[in-house]
């Protein structure tokens, strides 16, 4: 296969994506190794090197005796064509061995976009599709990641999902297929002993029926698997594993920076974010070992940038400290700290003036709707004043470049919504001509809206979405609203987001579209090169499968859902509760300031929830 690789690489694009041999790249003694897994990242190498869960996680397998853990990422089109032609299976970067030597097949879930990805990596590595036809214990196939908390559009193909933060329970997976593997274990010993771990969903134990209407009437447990499952954590992030000494990519990647990762959690209960209810409770690092894990890392890396990594990180309660440690460090080696992901209610002036002593980019913020009502609806818990007094405090600080991002067709949303997005815009620029300290360089508001897409385990979980034409229309309504020259607008199409929302609150009877749509030719459909809209819609009405039935319809009150085996710890009468306050344009206060019995609490054994 190496002579054959040799040959191809010069004729596809970015050949650096399918080499190895990176700087830290983990390579053992095959004759030591008693499991081998292939992790699996979903999407193109550039994205998969960029994530951070992802070189955890790699770190974590590696670090164990015994077991190595190599990376696979899906190729571009032509070299996936290269490979084909030249018979070429998918193979792991440190040993370019076949995945399908491989004991175990991990998958990385991020995006319900890269599902038809799964699907064609195990084609390509000529693993059978279908979980029920693979014998045994080779290729054991699991996978996990925030896409995990709904599994069933993946049910038919994945062996097990592992749900939550991995770091604990990646160790326990692999142990007990050691032990599978050195006892002689038939596969459905394996699954029945796996199944028994917290937090571990496996399909193929669970039976789903549906009605007349095609809801689903019961899902009934097998084999003695738990009726729910929960998610995983990790109480202790001062003692979890961080990967400071990681790879270093041959090529240019995403996010080409070290990562230093503040918090897990969010206190402020946005009512549309998956994220912010799946990774409660909150956690955090303290700013010792993070000043240590930087210094480490930057030095092992040689990294020119550093940026802190979180869902809000203007909510860590040592920022200001941090920050200042870290910037004793990274100023004299000149080295950027970036801070993203702040919020426009917590912007202080000493922030701003810490800010300026590295590069200066742009402010980016989410006020996500354009009035307060429609705020208060999705709890975005931040006022128009706030916005604009954040805004006041940066451009008289020097900045002249703010990025806003907004989302059209959220729940109770309504055309005077809409208009407030422009209103809001023009009273930023209003803002700056009052307070720019440098008019000369003018000012560039780049204006973002995004198409709602109602995910599981949030408020708006029962929630229908916009019809495209409806988006389009809002869309367009709001274009010709954005007149003044330093705006700059732009927006996603309907057509991905439609999709999203389909895979998003999907049920098993979707196996069957993946797998259709990917015999088809989709695949990498995160990227406009190779969605194919068309495609997507043929295939669900040769199914008789009605995407609207997942979208537009909503989900009823009391509906069981796909996901309803599944828990993140947070209680669905919380869900509830906070759907109707969001109707009644009632606000629920973030978690500092009064908690709000989510029941994310539960989970913490022995450490208490930073919030």
């Amino acid at each position: 296969m190496t002579e054959k690789l040799q040959r191809i690489l010069p004729k596809v694009q970015k050949p650096a994506r399918y080499v190895g041999g990176e700087y830290n790249a983990v390579v053992k003694n095959k004759d030591e190794v008693e499991v081998r897994v292939a992790f699996c990242f979903p999407d193109l190498y550039e994205l998969g090197m960029s994530n951070l869960g992802f070189r955890i996680l790699y770190g974590v397998m590696n670090g164990m005796p015994g077991v190595w853990c190599e990376r696979v990422f899906a190729p571009w089109g032509d070299m996936e064509q290269a490979m084909r032609d030249n018979e070429i299976p998918l193979f792991a970067l440190e040993s370019r061995d076949p995945v399908k030597d491989f004991d175990m097949i991990a998958f990385s879930l991020g995006y319900e976009m890269s599902y038809t990805n799964v699907l064609n990596m195990l084609l390509l590595a000529g693993v059978p599709l279908h979980a029920g036809e693979r014998e045994g214990l080779r290729n054991i196939v699991f996978a996990g990641g925030t896409c995990a908390y709904n599994p069933e559009p993946l049910a038919d193909f994945i062996d097990f999902f592992s749900l939550g933060e991995g770091e604990e329970l990646t160790v326990e997976i692999v142990e007990l297929y050691r032990k599978a593997k050195r006892e002689n274990w038939s596969k459905h010993e394996f699954l029945l002993a796996v199944s028994r771990l917290e937090g571990i969903y496996v399909p193929s134990f669970y039976e789903h029926t549906y009605n007349p209407d095609g809801t689903i009437a019961a899902i009934t447990p097998l084999y003695g698997a738990p009726e729910t499952v929960t998610k995983r954590i990790i109480e202790d992030l001062d003692s979890a594993y961080y990967p400071a000494k990681t790879i270093i990519p041959n090529t240019e990647i995403v996010h080409d920076r070290t990562n230093l990762e503040v918090m897990r959690g969010c206190i402020r209960g946005c009512r549309f974010c998956q994220a912010g209810f799946c990774y409660r409770p909150v956690r955090k690092r303290s700013a010792k070992v993070l000043c240590e894990q930087a210094r480490e890392a930057l030095e092992d890396s040689g990294n020119h940038e550093i940026t802190m990594s979180s869902l809000s990180t203007s909510d860590y309660r040592e920022l200001e400290p941090l920050m200042d440690e870290l910037l004793d460090y990274t100023i004299p080696k000149k080295i950027n700290l970036s801070v993203p992901s702040l919020r426009a209610d917590n912007f202080s002036r000493e922030l701003m003036l810490k800010l300026q002593k590295v590069r200066k980019s742009g402010l980016t913020f989410a006020p996500e709707a354009g009035t307060q009502r429609l705020r208060d609806a999705i709890n975005k818990n931040v006022t128009e004043e706030e916005i604009l007094t954040t805004c006041a405090t940066a451009f008289s600080g020097g900045w002249n470049n703010v990025k806003l991002y907004f989302m059209l067709g959220l729940p109770t949303e309504t055309d005077e919504d809409v208009a407030g997005i422009a209103e809001l815009v023009y009273k930023v620029i209003k803002t700056w001509r009052a307070n720019a300290v440098n008019k000369k360089r003018g000012l560039r508001v780049h204006v973002s809206t995004a198409y709602f897409v109602p995910k599981p385990f949030t408020p708006f979980q029962w929630e229908k979405q916009d019809t495209p034409e409806e988006y389009t229309r809002k869309q367009k309504l709001l274009k010709s609203m954005m007149l003044s020259k330093s705006v700059e607008y732009n927006w996603h199409a309907p057509d991905l987001s439609r999709l999203e929302a389909v895979l998003a609150r999907g049920d098993r009877r979707l196996c069957a579209v993946l797998e259709e749509a990917v015999r088809r030719g989709c695949r990498l459909d995160g990227w406009d090169e190779y969605f194919s809209y068309q495609t997507w819609l043929d295939v669900f009405a040769d199914l008789g499968i009605d995407p609207d039935f997942y979208t537009t319809r909503g989900y009823g009150d009391d509906e069981i859902f796909p996901w309803q085996t599944i828990s993140v710890g947070v209680r669905r009468e919380f869900f509830r509760r906070e759907r109707e306050r969001a109707y009644q344009g009632l606000t629920t206060p973030d978690c500092r300031t009064q908690c709000s019995a989510c029941g994310a609490d539960r989970l913490l054994k022995e450490v208490d929830c930073d919030a």
